[in-house]
């Protein structure tokens, strides 16, 4: 018996709706939705519903946002408005806006970005690895609220609230001369000054407490393993870092210090000496403490060391020996070589022509000027660039061929341009030598990186560029402008901001924000980043090079970009090198923020030089030490402004 057929087809019959109608109403709307939810599977209205959810806690979170935000602008105001600052501190000046048509610096951030990084270091140190220090620095809220169109910036610091907006012309109807923006602007700026050059002080400080407990009365603080190591045993730091303490007005410091000259430093000592080691250290940092001070124990130690180091001089060819003997009055040139560095022969100048100044004695200037006269008329030179060696024996150029603007022949450049100055712009050799100079520096050494192109001074070896750069060479900046500011050439001027741009990417770029002694730029097309540093080349002997140069740049130009620059550069010193028990250390590797790796060693002119430019950077007073009337300049090397002028600007006593 078969089944009855089933048709092949589903007929429908909708009850309560006409043919060729379409029914919209709500209830079958809502039948229609449910259905469709019902045909979802299981994972998808899972889905669906955490979705929901999620919107719901993001609208919720960004309520709280939004309100929390406006508490917090109502709250400030209110404490602007009533004054309740506490000690009020600009952590570090806003970077300044781009100017239409020039490309912002690659290593610049958002400006809260930066802000969120600005402020002293905390003096409490926590111990770093292997004796290194690691200062935790205090963190900057910033808020960035937009009012009538335009953005305003408030910085909060350890509850303290400071209004960063630019002065306005004038001030509003009703408004408090003394509380307009522009006053407290420059309350800021004054406070902002005095922390940073507080810090610089408290930096002395710290470095000094290792010398005085460590070292006291020898040459060098080895800070990691609390000792000290000798290399003339004259006291080198001492006596390098007394015009600092003068200048830094630390009195306790100085005093002590003083006594120990007065009482235990004699140089009639057989010991071997480098003759401009000697110069640019001892005699120049006793000459120097003498202009500040007018304190004639200081004259007399001078004059005392200078005529020890005269038999230096006493070679066939006037080009000095390397090393002295200030006891017995003997020199000989170093035990592997007759050749003595040019930078050596040529950068002792200023300190000899000043000490016979003073004591009216004229050997001294006499036995530099046969050296500087000497090498003005060498044959071997290229477009105004010397060789890096000089024999003693024949005073000719050796290792012909190898021109560069870093170690051996730096400051050869640098003092050519101040013998000039310290003469009285009369001697024209010096500035001819120096012009001629700088224009070989800009014909044969002078090249861009990639990609970023930067300005970059590099070394020539036998015709073949290399794009190598020492640290050294970061005195050029500061010298161009200190030419420029004398009536040189204005394009000196812009070659020194490019190359200072450069100097500090040497620090930011490197992962400690400390630059290397020796960097190499990439110059090929399609290179990742523009600075390359070998392992060779890692190290940091906490060098003044860079800090000098913002120095000159800061106060020639005014753009505080430059003291910024410097501050970043000092909370790395103080980040990567300070040591707990006190000092600060040279380290090997700038690249390893983790380790350093401390090379346990503060060389004198850290104290010397480093920190007096730090010093002088921040301060907003040009009568500190004055860069104008130099006629009578006398200085050592990467050391001038401290000895310009017969002058005592203040009476520190």
């Amino acid at each position: 018996m078969q089944a009855p057929s089933r048709p092949d087809y589903v007929s429908v019959h909708l009850t309560g709706q006409q043919t060729g109608s379409y029914n919209n109403g709500k209830q079958w709307r809502r039948q229609s939705y449910w259905r469709k939810w019902k045909q979802l599977s299981r994972l998808q209205r899972s889905l669906f519903l955490f979705m929901l959810v999620l919107l719901f806690i993001c609208g919720l979170a960004s309520y709280s946002s939004v309100t929390k935000q406006l508490r917090g602008f109502t709250v400030r105001e209110q404490e602007t408005e009533s004054n309740i600052l506490q000690k009020p501190f600009k952590p570090h000046a806003l970077p300044e806006p781009v100017k239409q048509g020039q490309d912002p610096l690659p290593d610049q951030l958002s400006q809260r970005k930066l802000s969120n990084k600005r402020g002293p270091p905390v003096r409490p140190n926590r111990l770093q690895k292997q004796g290194n220090t690691s200062n935790i620095l205090s963190e900057v809220k910033v808020a960035d609220i937009k009012k009538e169109g335009e953005e305003e910036r408030v910085i909060s610091w350890r509850g303290a609230v400071i209004d960063t907006v630019q002065a306005t012309d004038g001030t509003k109807d009703g408004e408090n001369k003394e509380d307009s923006p522009g006053n407290r602007n420059v309350n800021q700026s004054k406070v902002l000054e005095t922390e940073r050059m507080e810090a610089v002080r408290e930096a002395f400080r710290h470095a000094w407490k290792g010398y005085k407990e460590y070292a006291w009365g020898h040459d060098e603080l080895r800070p990691v393993s609390r000792s000290y190591s000798e290399w003339f045993g004259l006291g080198l730091t001492l006596i390098d870092a007394l015009d600092t303490m003068w200048i830094l007005e630390l009195k306790q410091e100085f005093e002590e210090a003083r006594e120990w000259i007065a009482s235990e430093l004699t140089f009639n000592r057989n010991v071997d000496v480098n003759l401009f080691e000697t110069t640019i250290r001892i005699l120049g940092g006793l000459l120097s403490t003498y202009h500040l001070t007018g304190d004639s124990l200081f004259l007399d130690k001078a004059k005392d060391v200078g005529s020890r180091l005269m038999p230096a001089f006493n070679t066939q060819s006037k080009i000095p020996y390397s090393d002295v003997n200030i006891g017995k009055g003997t020199a000989h040139p170093p035990r592997w070589t007759s050749d003595s560095t040019v930078a050596e022969v040529t950068s002792i100048q200023l300190e000899f022509r000043e000490l016979s100044r003073l004591t009216q004695e004229p050997q001294y200037q006499a036995a530099v000027a046969e050296v500087m006269n000497q090498v003005h008329k060498l044959e071997g030179k290229l477009d105004g660039l010397v060789p890096m060696f000089i024999n003693t024996n024949s005073g000719q150029f050796t290792h012909q061929g190898i021109f560069t603007l870093g170690a051996r022949a730096d400051s050869y450049y640098e003092y050519l341009l101040k013998q000039w100055i310290q003469g009285g712009k009369k001697e024209d050799q010096f500035l001819e030598d120096y012009l001629q100079a700088i224009e070989g520096v800009k014909k044969n050494l002078l090249q861009k990186s990639s990609p970023n192109g930067l300005v970059f001074v590099g070394e020539l070896s036998h015709g073949q560029f290399s794009p190598k750069m020492d640290h050294l060479v970061c005195f050029l900046p500061g010298t161009l402008a200190l030419g420029a500011h004398n009536g040189l050439p204005a394009d000196h001027m812009d070659l020194a901001k490019e190359l200072m741009h450069t100097c500090y990417q040497m620090y930011v770029q490197m992962e400690t924000g400390l630059s290397p002694e020796i960097v190499h730029f990439n110059m090929h097309q399609g290179s990742i980043r523009d600075i390359d540093v070998k392992p060779a080349d890692r190290h940091n002997l906490l060098r003044p090079e860079t800090v000098e140069s913002l120095f000159y740049l800061y106060r020639f130009t005014k753009d505080r970009k430059y003291q910024d620059w410097g501050w970043k550069i000092l909370q790395n010193f103080n980040k990567y090198t300070k040591v707990s028990s006190g000092g600060y250390t040279s380290i090997n590797n700038v690249c390893d923020p983790d380790y350093p790796s401390p090379r346990d060693k503060m060389e004198s002119f850290f104290l010397g030089e480093t920190l007096k430019y730090f010093y002088l950077l921040f301060s907003e007073d040009a009568d500190l030490i004055s860069l104008d009337n130099c006629e009578r300049l006398q200085a050592r090397r990467l050391h001038i402004p401290s000895k310009w002028n017969r002058f005592s600007p203040r009476n520190r006593k």
